[in-house]
């Protein structure tokens, strides 16, 4: 065999071998990558347990003159209440009346009563009456359906024993009503900008007023400043908290529960809903049931959920 028959034959040779071991490598570089394994699906995401819901729990809705346009009738105060209160199985209907509100100079002048002078030959100091009463066609409602009902004042500068015994004589003969309460906002605000921080002997006095008419009468106070309410009087007392502005629900929850730790073990209340928090409520699938049921969950002595009126047909559309 000549020289160049045995080059050209291992040219060749080499070429095959280039070429089979071309092929394999590129046949390896090529292969599909192996799928990714789908996690096997372990059903559907569980709804979160709902909290135990405390003996002696009311759970409704707040109602002003100023609050909701146009006032609504008593049928649907009847039925937004009850709507309200089954979120919360077990729990009582309740409604916080706003019966006597500020009238003008922010809030240091007149009170202003939403109802005819129970005793036209008696003078109230500082009260201006309206002709007709915005509450009683619901009150009336409430008595014929197991909802109660808490008698809240705006005092200003009129005297709360005073207003006590003037909605007692108005509306004192309701099974529903359960007590009055005193928002301490607008309480003396020609002594401090925010209301006058309430003493034990005010607060005291306040109860001892209220249970004259009824033993088992309770009263709250409200506000959102814990140094507002009294420092050691907590008989016959409920605490409720009408912050706003939160910005989560979660920031929400962390204030509230300083609240309820604050006045442990005595019964407090929340009130939420406001148009400040509307932003990240309004994307909740049920706004007042997932907000009552995260509070109820943190704040064990939470004993009153009320929805603001401000934005009540947001969530219970007029008729």
């Amino acid at each position: 065999m000549s020289r160049s028959l045995r080059v050209f034959i291992g040219l060749a040779a080499t070429l095959l071998l280039l070429l089979v071991f071309s092929q394999d490598n590129t046949s390896v570089a090529s292969a599909a990558k192996p799928p990714t394994k789908t996690p096997t699906p372990l059903g559907p995401t569980p709804t979160p347990t709902p909290p135990p819901i405390p003996p002696g729990l009311r759970a409704g809705l707040r109602a002003s003159n100023y609050g909701i346009s146009p006032f609504p009738s008593s049928s649907w105060w009847v039925d937004s209440i009850k709507s309200m209160s089954s979120r919360f199985p077990g729990s009582a209907g309740d409604q916080v009346a706003v019966v006597v509100e500020v009238l003008g100079g922010g809030g240091r002048g007149n009170c202003w009563a939403h109802f005819p002078n129970p005793s036209p030959g008696t003078t109230w100091p500082n009260v201006v009456f309206d002709d007709a009463d915005l509450f009683q066609p619901s009150f009336a409602a409430f008595d014929q359906n197991n909802i109660q009902v808490w008698l809240q004042v705006e005092p200003a500068s009129c005297d709360v024993p005073m207003l006590i015994d003037l909605v007692m004589q108005r509306y004192g003969n309701h099974p529903s009503i359960i007590g009055v309460g005193v928002d301490v906002e607008w309480y003396r605000k020609d002594i401090s900008r925010d209301g006058k921080p309430i003493t034990d002997a005010e607060a005291a006095a306040w109860v001892g007023k209220t249970r004259t008419y009824n033993t088992n009468y309770q009263v709250f106070l409200k506000h959102w400043l814990t140094e507002k309410m009294p420092p050691g009087y907590r008989t016959g007392l409920v605490f409720i908290d009408d912050s706003q502005g939160h910005g989560s629900l979660d920031a929400m929850v962390s204030e509230f529960a300083v609240w309820g730790q604050t006045f442990t073990p005595s019964p407090v209340g929340f009130q939420y809903g406001y148009r400040s928090d509307k932003k990240w409520w309004s994307k909740l699938a049920d706004p007042p049931g997932t907000i009552g049921n995260a509070l109820l969950a943190q704040i064990q002595n939470t004993r009153d959920l009320l929805w603001v009126d401000f934005t009540a047909y947001d969530i219970w559309p007029p008729e």
